[in-house]
């Protein structure tokens, strides 16, 4: 006897049908399609900073995907999405790492193969309310991992998370100090998804305004709800960036300059003067003149100086790139040694398999080396005696648990060193200063961001700037009255719930299909 079994239907429950609509249409430009639109939500990142194009712009990605006819063919568009988003992203190191930034892009680019096959997965073929209204979870939980595995800092860092594109909304700082960066990413993602069911999921469309609408509330919510930093005075901070300096004996006229621009800080009431990362060359503890030099400067200004250094260590092996205090004695403090480094740019992983990046690049020919715990350091002298701050160097600023942790030590106003010279004329300077809106929101700690020639940004505890920002053509001296704040934000007491409940729901939903497959498989009829 024959036994009929019936056709399976086509998308993503029965993947073996033909699809119809863009899938059986104009394949051959649906690979390009995907790099183009994986690549549009960089538009939201400074430079062109169209904040507001975050909540649309993954919307033809997910259609893309969700219209594939098979979970190969949606697996290839994510991958070809990532990589192009990550292109985009990091478009201004191309100078730097030539062709090699293209196979990083199409590397990390794999990251985004399980959240295509989640997308094609939910919201292929005609899904109705119930697999959408799971898709307005599980995929942004899906984006998430993938941001989540790349932010390690052997991968590249935190640089680019789509959350960190909103550092001009209010509404979406009052998230982060809530849930941090990865909150505001989430709900992104959900919009996303709900215009995407509103626009090709007739079927489900109301579920995908419920969407829309559950979004709403939950901003709404928070803004009404949660907690803000109660004022505690001010503090008088200067930044010192010297600008470009190029050519021969460049270390010394630097630091002549930014002698220069720190003298006319004098008589101006300061508490703390800051430079940019690398703007000392040399060891000061193998260097007597320049402490004294130095410390003749703070004398001068009446205020300590947090200077940064990028030298070889007298009392260590290795480079060191650290942020010391220096006051009218010398060097003072705790000394913080950068403790995340920039891949390719200060050292090379796997330097016995990849040491030939340097011969196609400016990646570093010697490691630096990482110090080994983060510092709060407490002014000794001047007007600012007693005022707590939390340094970091650079990249550092990329990572939300940095910051968090020298908030919950008792930092009262984080300080980042900074320099982007290699990267003036690209996007990198404008993202950088953007973070740290980003992360004062987050702690509820003002954050002074001082670069040696990109853009020097202040932001009070609830993100918002604070007097001018020096752009990439300035070199000056500027005095900011920052607004302190008391207080612990939900996020630095919570710490990333946001990340462990996005987790939590996608282990919950692959242990559901895993048992209804076990299900399936028992029920089956046989020959």
């Amino acid at each position: 006897m024959r036994v009929r079994f019936p056709a399976r239907a086509s998308g993503p429950a029965g993947a073996l049908g033909p699809a119809s609509g863009p899938a059986a249409a104009g394949g051959r430009w649906r690979a390009p399609g995907a790099v183009v639109a994986g690549a549009l939500p960089a538009l939201a990142f400074p430079a062109p900073s169209l904040w507001w194009l975050a909540y649309v712009a993954l919307v033809p990605w997910l259609l893309l995907v969700r219209s594939a006819d098979s979970p190969r063919r949606a697996a290839r568009e994510a991958w070809l999405g990532g990589a192009g988003f990550l292109l985009a992203v990091h478009h201004w190191l191309l100078p730097s790492l030539h062709v090699f930034i293209l196979l990083l892009a199409a590397l990390l680019g794999l990251l985004w193969v399980p959240w295509g096959l989640l997308v094609h997965r939910l919201l292929g073929g005609r899904p109705g309310p119930g697999r959408v209204a799971a898709a307005l979870v599980l995929v942004p939980a899906g984006w998430l991992l993938a941001e989540l595995v790349r932010s390690w800092e052997y991968l590249g860092g935190p640089w680019g998370l789509l959350g960190a594109s909103q550092w001009q909304v209010p509404a979406a700082l009052r998230l982060a100090s809530v849930g941090g960066v990865w909150l505001v990413g989430l709900l992104l993602v959900a919009v996303n998804t709900a215009l995407a069911a509103v626009l090709a999921l007739p079927r489900a469309r109301l579920a995908g305004l419920a969407g829309l609408t559950g979004c709403a509330a939950v901003t709404a919510g928070v803004w009404w709800w949660a907690p803000q930093p109660r004022a505690a005075g001010t503090a008088r901070i200067a930044i010192v960036q010297p600008g470009v300096v190029d050519g021969p004996g460049s270390v010394r006229r630097r630091l002549d300059r930014e002698e220069e621009l720190t003298r006319s800080l004098a008589g101006r009431g300061v508490d703390l003067v800051v430079w940019g990362e690398s703007s000392v060359g040399t060891d000061l503890g193998a260097d007597p003149a320049l402490r004294a030099r130095l410390s003749a400067l703070s004398r001068t200004v009446g205020a300590d100086l947090l200077v940064n250094v990028d030298a070889r260590r007298s009392d260590r092996p290795g480079i060191f790139k650290s942020s010391v205090l220096v006051g009218p004695d010398g060097p003072t403090g705790d000394r913080y040694d950068k403790m995340r480094l920039v891949p390719f740019g200060e050292y090379v992983p796997a330097r016995s398999l990849l040491g030939w990046a340097t011969s196609v690049g400016k990646a570093a020919t010697e490691d630096r080396r990482r110090g080994d715990r983060q510092v709060v350091t407490r002014l000794p002298s001047g007007r600012g005696a007693g005022l707590r701050i939390g340094p970091l160097v650079c990249f550092e600023t990329a990572f939300p648990d940095m910051s968090r942790h020298l908030a919950a030590d008792g930092a009262r106003v984080l300080v980042a060193q900074s320099s982007t010279s290699s990267f003036q004329h690209g996007w990198a300077p404008g993202q950088h200063a953007s973070l740290a809106a980003l992360r004062a929101a987050e702690t509820w700690r003002p954050m002074v961001h001082a670069t040696l020639t990109g853009v020097s940004a202040v932001a009070d505890a609830h993100g918002r700037t604070v007097g001018p920002r020096l752009g990439t053509g300035t070199s000056a001296a500027a005095v900011y009255d920052v607004p302190l704040a008391s207080g612990t934000s939900p996020y630095v007491r919570a710490g990333d719930w946001a990340v462990y409940a996005a987790l939590a729901a996608l282990v919950l939903w692959c242990g559901a299909e895993g048992a209804r497959a076990l299900v399936r498989r028992r029920a089956s009829p046989r020959r």
